[in-house]
């Protein structure tokens, strides 16, 4: 198997009748009356007459299609068709603006865009304003697609065909467009497959419940890939619900969840019930959680979370997680890297550093191909692949540093890392102390000038409905954080906003943060906090 069809059709041949996907009526409730489910057989026979409409339009080799379909089932019947011609796609987030979405169908070079009917004039009006000429079909009138605009290139798809194309997100200036073959999403399937310890995935029996988005490698190449490569069932939600996640994952009978960070938190948040405990679930795939609720969230809920680490560039050939006991929970542990992976830490001039400090993570494969599993290069962009692959280690940008035992400990993004006074403070980290406050409902924190310090460490806060944005509020959150973390990690500015700066995945836009947080000091449009902040104002609150 050397393609994402060929595994459809392998496992097709062994599972037909088992349950391919199932999307909750809570999903699904926008567009159907009820839930809505695909056998293997029933996906497989959707993605034939799809081919053969494709085909005969023309479609193959060296084309790119978006695809604007959400958590859809089109989504998949969409992709395998297009995959087994040789067409990568090219997953559009519906949340971006118009603007975002002409930069990415442009600079895709996209030829045809498949979207649901409720996005087609937010389409229309993003190819008009930047004047790209492009044909547009809603995904609901998919018996006839417009012919190819281009002759497809000779050829027979194979592991190194372009099967999609993700975007970052972007924190720093436009999105960079991954290059991902074929290998890369099979790389993703054999590596969730066979990791075991505390992730056994049995084969035709697991079902994964994901509210992940299909735009974003963890949903379209890790859980989609790891289902169809054992025959087991996609549990895909449109979203997160929080209101009825647990009634789901009980409805669904789900075997395996992933999960966002934030969700321990808001889950530990909620009157504990008799049904917690009341599911199927065998382990949990996700990263990002707050360190102090890993434990209890485990004791509450009996679901044995699995920090792990991946990036769009690495996929799963530089993947790292903790599912093998000690797991060493409330530590930011994301695990042992596997045999498979060679990796190194080193500081900003690239030097390693000793065992036990902090350092940017460099990751290759094994072996004679340094990047199998990999992405393949950055889109019309060599230069940032170049800088990706200096050294031939792939540079994530991300701080991590390596315990006694062996395993590695997430610290932060190289570029999230605010420097006071000679230390290294993490963005991350006080922004989710913050996010536990229960007046802000969002925040983003980022470095501002301090002539004395170098840096000092400015919050963004978004406040709860009905929460005066005064002073004493300011002081209120600011003791929060001092009270959690040492004190020179508290912020010495605080800045009540309406908005944030985010991208359409709802990260920070780093850059645009930064420079709007110093703004703002600038012109004292926030609350001056540093009175606060001394390391004996610390001692006398104790």
């Amino acid at each position: 198997m050397t393609t994402v069809y060929q595994v459809l059709r392998e496992s097709v041949s062994k599972h037909a009748s088992r349950p391919f996907l199932h999307i909750p009526a809570v999903a699904s409730k926008s567009y159907a009356d009820e839930a809505i489910d695909y056998s293997y057989q029933e996906m497989a026979g959707l993605v034939e007459a799809q081919k053969l409409i494709y085909s005969a339009a023309g479609y193959g080799l060296g084309h790119r299609v978006a695809l604007v379909l959400d958590n859809r089932g089109q989504f998949f019947v969409h992709w395998f068709a297009l995959n087994a011609l040789g067409v990568s796609v090219v997953p559009v987030n519906s949340d971006m603006t118009t603007d975002e979405i002409a930069y990415l169908l442009d600079h895709s070079e996209s030829c045809l865009v498949i979207s649901l009917p409720e996005h087609i004039p937010a389409i229309t009006e993003a190819l008009a304003s930047a004047q790209i000429k492009l044909s547009l079909l809603d995904a609901n009138e998919s018996g006839s697609v417009p012919a190819a605009p281009t002759t497809a290139q000779a050829g027979v798809p194979c592991a190194d065909t372009e099967c999609a194309l993700l975007y970052t997100s972007g924190s720093t200036g436009k999105p960079k467009g991954c290059v991902l073959p074929n290998e890369y999403f099979i790389v993703c399937g054999q590596w969730y497959r066979d990791m075991g310890g505390l992730c056994p995935v049995k084969q035709g029996v697991e079902r994964l419940l994901t509210p992940l988005p299909l735009v974003h490698m963890n949903a379209m190449a890790c859980s989609s890939m790891v289902m169809l490569m054992t025959g087991g069932c996609i549990v895909q939600l449109d979203r997160f619900h929080p209101g009825s996640w647990w009634q789901t994952v009980r409805d669904s009978d789900a075997t395996i969840i992933h999960y966002l960070g934030v969700m321990p938190a808001m889950f530990l948040n909620t009157p504990e019930h008799a049904e917690d405990k009341n599911h199927r679930v065998k382990f949990g795939f996700g990263a990002g959680i707050n360190p102090r609720h890993h434990g209890p969230f485990e004791a509450r809920f009996n679901i044995p979370l699995m920090e792990a680490w991946a990036m769009t560039e690495s996929g799963c050939g530089g993947a790292i997680i903790a599912n093998r006991e000690p797991r060493h929970i409330g530590t930011s542990c994301i695990g042992w890297p596997s045999d498979a992976i060679e990796f190194m830490l080193v500081d900003e001039q690239d030097i390693e550093v000793a065992h036990g400090n902090p350092g940017e993570l460099l990751v290759r494969a094994r072996g004679d191909d340094p990047r199998r599993g990999f992405f393949v290069e950055y889109l019309k962009n060599p230069e940032a692949t170049a800088e990706a692959w200096a050294g031939d280690y792939l540079h994530t940008g991300d701080v991590v540093r390596q315990g006694d035992d062996g395993q590695l400990h997430f610290v932060d993004r190289r570029k999230n890392v605010i420097r006071r006074s000679g230390e290294n403070i993490s963005a991350l980290e006080v922004e989710a102390t913050l996010s536990e406050h229960p007046m802000i409902a969002q925040v983003a924190v980022a470095p501002v000038p301090d002539e004395i310090r170098g840096d000092e460490v400015m919050a963004a806060i978004i406040l709860q409905a009905g929460i005066a944005s005064q002073e004493q509020v300011a002081r209120q959150i600011f003791q929060h954080c001092y009270d959690t973390l040492v004190y020179f990690k508290a912020p010495g500015y605080i800045a009540f906003l309406q908005e944030l700066p985010l991208t359409a995945s709802q990260k920070p836009k780093r850059a645009e943060l930064k420079t709007l947080c110093r703004e703002l000091v600038e012109r004292k449009a926030c609350f001056d906090l540093r009175d606060m902040k001394r390391r004996q104002h610390k001692r006398a609150s104790a």
